[in-house]
């Protein structure tokens, strides 16, 4: 698969990011809210859903990506601390919530009741990837959402 670089301006392109994104690891230590620059950036390493889905589950594999929020005014985290650099986070969602005409909530929702809710002035964001790839052992698995056995 070629590497990743798409740019959502609205709600339906911020589905695709958050779809390419679901079960996203990064550190805390690599994101960080630029408040002068009105951006919130982070390093996470993405499982290629895509490669995933392909190949019936046969090639398993993650890849470095960079992820920008741009035109944000605000970042509040729930559930963890910015100190806790080494804390890793599963990503499960990002979403929109409108507010005032563009502007509105976005929310990164990840696994342990954790998330991040960034204030922004519209919908402006990049997820690229940045090359590094490498094989996983494990796809992963979301027993809720599973096909019921047949019996």
């Amino acid at each position: 698969m070629t590497s990743l670089k798409l740019l959502a301006l609205d709600d339906d392109d911020l589905e695709v990011i958050s779809l390419h994104l679901q079960d996203a690891v990064m550190r805390v230590g690599d994101m960080a809210y630029l408040p002068s620059q009105n951006r919130f950036a982070a390093v996470l390493n993405r499982f290629d859903w895509v490669a995933a889905v392909e190949s019936n589950a046969k090639t398993r594999q993650r890849r470095r990506a960079a992820l920008r929020f741009d035109r944000v005014f605000d970042a509040k985290l729930k559930g963890f601390r910015p100190d806790q650099a080494e804390e890793v986070l599963s990503l499960l969602a990002i979403q929109f919530t409108p507010e005032d005409g563009p502007s509105g909530v976005i929310h990164l929702t990840f696994s342990g009741n954790k998330s991040i809710r960034l204030e922004a002035e519209c919908i402006e964001v990049e997820l690229k990837d940045l090359g590094p790839v490498w094989k996983t052992r494990s796809q992963p698995r979301h027993p809720d959402t599973e096909p019921e056995a047949e019996m």
